[in-house]
């Protein structure tokens, strides 16, 4: 019975099983938006799904497991929110456009999950120092802007420049005004994300910028 279970849960979880599963993350990622991770722990998951411990653990073997989960899910619906803004656009200029409201709006309207995000990939030190050196950059996010950006030289859109490095400037810059709007909530965010948006255009050479030129 115990071995038939492991194997069903690690290969083909049933109906049931993924429901507590995602029962549980949506929990995890509730406690550690609200009190922070270090005070997530696994009894207090269980407390705030109405389970044992023993019942989190038949689901996921340690906090760790649990909590990795949660920013998982948190990154890959990120992802797809991102993602299918910029599958949308067909031209260069407003990929990228499309990329950086995208950025802005989903962290926006998900502030819960930029906390997770936060609390899992920053240290303890006012969250200003990652855990690890490039850690925030899960799933290769630089490499996603990079290619929009390769794609609209090849178009003959943009100007010559190294995409890596400007992938990687615009990106900061997003998490630099998206850190101020988290520890200052009194930033216009929407008027940010105006200014992002032409710092980027004018730093590919994409010319315009700002709400007047769409």
């Amino acid at each position: 019975m115990a071995s038939r279970r492991a194997g069903r849960s690690a290969d083909s979880p049933t109906f049931t099983e993924q429901a507590r599963r995602r029962q549980l993350i949506e929990c995890t990622i509730d406690l550690i938006s609200t009190k922070g991770y270090p005070a997530t722990s696994l009894s207090a998951i269980a407390e705030q799904a109405g389970l044992s411990k023993a019942a989190v653990l038949y689901h996921f073997s340690s906090k760790d497991n649990l909590t990795r989960a949660a920013l998982d899910h948190v990154l890959e619906d990120f992802t797809a929110y991102v993602g299918e803004r910029v599958a949308a656009e067909a031209d260069p200029r407003a990929a990228v456009i499309a990329y950086v409201r995208a950025m802005i709006g989903y962290q926006q309207a998900h502030r819960r999950h930029v906390r997770v995000i936060t609390e899992m990939l920053l240290d303890d030190h006012g969250g200003t120092r990652l855990k690890t050196p490039g850690g925030h950059d899960t799933a290769g996010r630089w490499q996603t802007l990079a290619d929009l950006l390769a794609a609209g030289q090849r178009a003959g859109s943009f100007r010559p420049f190294d995409v890596r490095t400007v992938s990687l400037a615009v990106g900061g810059a997003i998490d630099g005004v998206i850190g101020h709007w988290l520890a200052h909530p009194d930033l216009d965010l929407d008027a940010a994300a105006d200014e992002l948006e032409t710092f980027t255009l004018n730093a590919i050479g994409a010319g315009g910028g700002g709400r007047a030129d769409r």
